[in-house]
């Protein structure tokens, strides 16, 4: 005789086995980005700039010499005689000669041949070095002692803010200093933000122009553009403003052409082997400089101030 069965108690039913989300990724692949490099910036100045090949790795900047002493007359209409004039060079013209900027990529063959999928190792690494490469290159361009923008500003070039803040009567002396068809401003971002802070209280907020894709406040037409290499100290920082191109007599870039391995103007990659203990070698090399063909062609704001220092703590390290 079968009896029904009796009812489980419901402390007493089975347990649901199911797979958890730990054993399930087990099987899953993750999607994989390239390696980011917090360090890179947009490094707008080397976009702007005008670039000159320099095949000998000597530029020679041939400048008039006294040009105020070159004359020009009007003649009456019955004078025979016209007036003479010359044009006189510098006898020891400034030469400006190209920076290296080089280091050497070591990659292990066993990580290359093995880790590089779905991205290629050498690739990125290679990738990488050059972007740390440029961002140096940028920061030698305004601040290298020799030929970079600060090093270059002539001293009857220098202004000084009226008030410590940037305001736009201080924007408007850096546009008498460089009347000549300014390009544009060249600062740290907080001195951005501090001029924009100061146009809002006077009540002209800068209109804004699209650069590349990018949004940038501007003063009489001119955009301020940012670069984190723009030094700042003690709360204080610099404006700069540039005339740029050959043809305007302004600020150009140099570079070295058609080198073995060029992988963009002045930048080569050169395989150097594999040694022994099977390390690849790669050599990165960039050749670059920068000339003020006109001393009216640069000027500079200093001592802007900023902010205080407890506001932006981790910009004065």
């Amino acid at each position: 005789m079968n009896l029904p069965a009796e009812p489980v108690a419901a402390d007493h039913a089975p347990a649901h086995t199911v797979l958890g989300d730990s054993a399930a990724r087990q099987l899953a692949n993750a999607t994989k980005t390239t390696p980011i490099l917090a360090t890179v910036t947009p490094r707008w100045l080397t976009h702007l700039l005008q670039w000159l090949p320099v095949e000998a790795g000597v530029y020679r900047l041939n400048r008039v010499r006294n040009p105020q002493d070159v004359k020009v007359l009007c003649a009456k209409r019955d004078e025979s005689e016209l007036p003479a004039t010359f044009v006189d060079y510098e006898e020891q013209p400034h030469e400006y000669f190209l920076s290296a900027l080089s280091t050497v990529l070591d990659v292990h063959t066993r990580v290359s041949d093995l880790y590089s999928s779905p991205h290629d190792q050498i690739k990125e690494q290679l990738r990488l070095t050059i972007e740390t490469i440029k961002e140096k290159q940028e920061n030698e361009l305004i601040n290298n002692p020799d030929y970079g923008l600060l090093a270059s500003v002539h001293p009857d070039q220098i202004v000084y803010p009226l008030t410590g803040a940037p305001t736009p009567d201080d924007l408007d002396e850096l546009l008498v200093r460089v009347w000549k068809e300014p390009a544009f401003f060249l600062t740290h971002p907080l001195a951005i933000a501090a001029f924009g802070r100061e146009c809002t209280r006077r009540g002209v907020p800068p209109p804004t122009v699209s650069l590349f894709g990018s949004q940038f406040l501007t003063w009489r037409g001119i955009p301020l553009i940012p670069s984190d290499k723009v030094p700042v100290a003690d709360g204080k920082t610099k404006i700069l403003l540039l005339r740029v191109g050959e043809k305007r007599q302004g600020v150009v870039g140099l570079f070295q052409p058609g080198l073995p391995g060029e992988q963009s103007p002045g930048l080569s990659v050169r395989f150097m082997g594999i040694n022994r203990h099977a390390i690849a070698s790669y050599l990165i090399s960039l050749y670059c400089s920068l000339a003020v063909q006109s001393d009216d062609a640069l000027a500079v704001l200093e001592d802007v101030e900023i902010g205080k220092y407890h506001d932006y703590p981790d910009t004065y390290k």
